[in-house]
C-alpha cells in the first residue's frame, strides 16, 4: 500500500476545503439555521411532539443527514471530475499506484469533510434545540458509515459525468428527493398505511431511520434493516468502482 500517495491526494483535497471554505463550511452550516427557522417556526407550531420527541430535536437527524449526504456526494464528485476536466488523472493512472489507493485518497478527503460539516451541523443545531443522544457510539457509527458510502457514490458520479452540469444531475434530480421523501423530516408512521409500504422502497428512509434511533432510541424500521441497507449499499459502490477502474470506463477515453 503506497500511503504516501495517499497522503499526497488526501491533504491536496483537504487543503482545498481551506480554499473554499465559505462554500464548503459556512454554507451548509447557514443553510441548516434556515431549515430549523423554517421548519421549527412554520410546522414547528402545528407539531408539538413526534412520538414523544419535541419536533425541532426530531428533525435534527434528518437534517444532518440531508447535509452530509449532499456534501459527502458534491466534495467526491468534484474531487475526481477536476482532475478528469483538466487532464491530470492521466498522471494519476501513469503512477505507480493502484486503484485502490486513488479511491482511499479521493473518497477518504471527502469523507472527513462531510463529517465534520455533520459535527458542526450538530453543535449549531444545540444553539436552536435540546438535544440528547442515547447511542453516541452508533451515532458516529452511522455518520461515519454514511459519508464513506456516499462519497463512494460521489466518485462514481464524478467518472460518469461528462460536464459540470451532469455533476450536478444525481444530487438534485435523485438524492435530494429521496431524502426529503425519506422521512428526514417527519415519521414515516404519519404516512397512510399504502404510502408506508411504498416509501419503504426508498433507501433512505433506512439510513435516516438508524440515525435516528442512535438519537432517541426510536426508528421507522428495525435497526438491523438499517445496518444492512448501508452495507449493501457500500459494497454495491465499491463494486461499481472497481469494475470502472478494471475496464477504464469514461477514464482511459
Amino acid at each position: 500500500m503506497n500511503w504516501r500517495a495517499i497522503q499526497a491526494i488526501y491533504i491536496y483535497e483537504m487543503t482545498r476545503t481551506v480554499r473554499t471554505i465559505w462554500q464548503s463550511v459556512v454554507s451548509p452550516v447557514i443553510s441548516t439555521s434556515l431549515y430549523f427557522v423554517v421548519f421549527g417556526t412554520a410546522i414547528g407550531s402545528r407539531i408539538d411532539q413526534v412520538e414523544g420527541v419535541a419536533y425541532g430535536s426530531f428533525i435534527v437527524p434528518g437534517l444532518i443527514m440531508l447535509s452530509v449526504i449532499m456534501q459527502s456526494i458534491s466534495n467526491a464528485s468534484f474531487g475526481i471530475y477536476f482532475p478528469k476536466f483538466i487532464g491530470t488523472i492521466y498522471e494519476l493512472l501513469a503512477a505507480p499506484i493502484n486503484f485502490l489507493e486513488i479511491v482511499i485518497g479521493y473518497v477518504g478527503a471527502a469523507a472527513t469533510k462531510a463529517l465534520i460539516i455533520g459535527l458542526i451541523i450538530l453543535a449549531t443545531a444545540n444553539l436552536f434545540v435540546d438535544i440528547r443522544i442515547e447511542h453516541p457510539v452508533a451515532m458516529v457509527a452511522f455518520l461515519v458509515l454514511t459519508c464513506l458510502s456516499f462519497s463512494l457514490m460521489g466518485f462514481i458520479i464524478g467518472i460518469w459525468a461528462k460536464n459540470f452540469e451532469q455533476l450536478q444531475l444525481v444530487p438534485l434530480l435523485i438524492v435530494t428527493p429521496l431524502v426529503f421523501l425519506g422521512g428526514s423530516f417527519y415519521s414515516i408512521t404519519m404516512l397512510p398505511e399504502t404510502w408506508q409500504k411504498i416509501t419503504l422502497f426508498n433507501p433512505v428512509v433506512y439510513l435516516v431511520s438508524g440515525f435516528r434511533w442512535s438519537f432517541f432510541g426510536m426508528a421507522d424500521v428495525a435497526l438491523g434493516w438499517s445496518l444492512l441497507a448501508i452495507a449493501g449499499f457500500t459494497g454495491l459502490c465499491l463494486g461499481i468502482i472497481w469494475w470502472i477502474f478494471r475496464t477504464g470506463w469514461r477514464i482511459k477515453a
